[in-house]
């Protein structure tokens, strides 16, 4: 079936990357068109084969956009690092409810949103793979990338897409080669195994309340409460890659809180060294650094 799609192209610079934008509806479901946006190094050849970063925003699964400060300072740093960089939207379906994603969402809610949100990132990463020769991307690169529900659901992809949706054959084809995660956490450490483990780039605040930097409770939330679900966030995942010997790079933002979730330009630097070191070289690299709370106004 011949696939259709929209396309929009736009000419931006930034302090000196040139890229090549183009926007794609990658699906319709019900009221909401799904588009993502592709990011290309403007000095491309025509048979270069790129590995890719797809990013899934944040936002509660009720906010945020495909094109926010974050997004643009991940794209930034992938094409200046030789990757295609993408930017998805995706439904959400918290949005205008009485309780958000917070204690008084319940858990089948939570859990049936982070479902539909794997869902999307591999309709997305379908669309990409499909399109991968005039995309110019190498699908054996694909990094699933996001932050705070983003970083969530791309850990989710990555580690419990069979939890998630029994029948995987639709996404048969799809294997991730790396995960970068800004105050993500997953639902179920267990399904992290030495099969599966990949390459992880983490950066976590260590007082983060929302989304656990280790094994806690998500949003904090009382045991009473409906919205009570436990998380495994950076501490734990890169525990658990440690006794695998899987690489990971962990960035802890001491005393930080969920605003480690934004994106700052001078902290990718480290990401992407550790992403071309572990994917395209090979090598087994685990690294852990301190870092400090940022401001918020960046």
């Amino acid at each position: 079936m011949k696939q259709i799609y929209t396309v929009i192209i736009i000419l931006t610079c930034f302090t000196s990357i040139a890229q090549t934008m183009k926007t794609y509806t990658y699906a319709t479901k019900g009221l909401d068109t799904l588009k993502l946006d592709v990011y290309t190094p403007e000095n491309v050849k025509p048979t270069d084969s790129l590995p890719v970063i797809i990013w899934m925003h944040g936002g509660g699964f009720s906010g945020g956009g495909r094109n926010g400060i974050d997004e643009f300072n991940i794209v930034k740093a992938a094409n200046k690092n030789g990757y295609i960089g993408v930017s998805i939207s995706y439904r959400l379906l918290r949005k205008g409810t009485k309780t958000g994603f917070g204690c008084n969402c319940s858990k089948e809610d939570k859990l049936f949103t982070f479902n539909q949100a794997v869902i999307d990132f591999l309709d997305a990463t379908n669309f990409v793979y499909q399109n991968s020769n005039m995309l110019q991307v190498d699908t054996s690169k694909m990094i699933a990338a996001g932050s705070s529900a983003g970083a969530e659901t791309a850990l989710h992809v990555a580690f419990m897409k069979r939890f998630f949706i029994p029948n995987v054959d639709s996404y048969k084809n799809i294997k991730y080669a790396g995960v970068i995660g800004f105050s993500g956490a997953i639902v179920d450490i267990d399904y992290l195994t030495s099969e599966n483990a990949i390459p992880v780039a983490l950066t976590h605040g260590t007082k983060d309340y929302a989304v656990p930097f280790g094994t806690a409770p998500h949003q904090n939330c009382n045991p009473k409460k409906p919205g009570y679900i436990t998380l495994h966030g950076a501490k734990t995942i890169t525990q658990k890659l440690e006794q695998l010997n899987s690489p990971y790079y962990l960035n802890i933002v001491n005393e930080g809180n969920h605003d480690a979730a934004n994106v700052h330009p001078e902290d990718l630097d480290d990401v992407f060294y550790f992403l071309n070191k572990t994917i395209l070289n090979n090598e087994i690299i685990q690294t852990k650094k301190f870092t400090l709370p940022k401001p918020t106004n960046y």
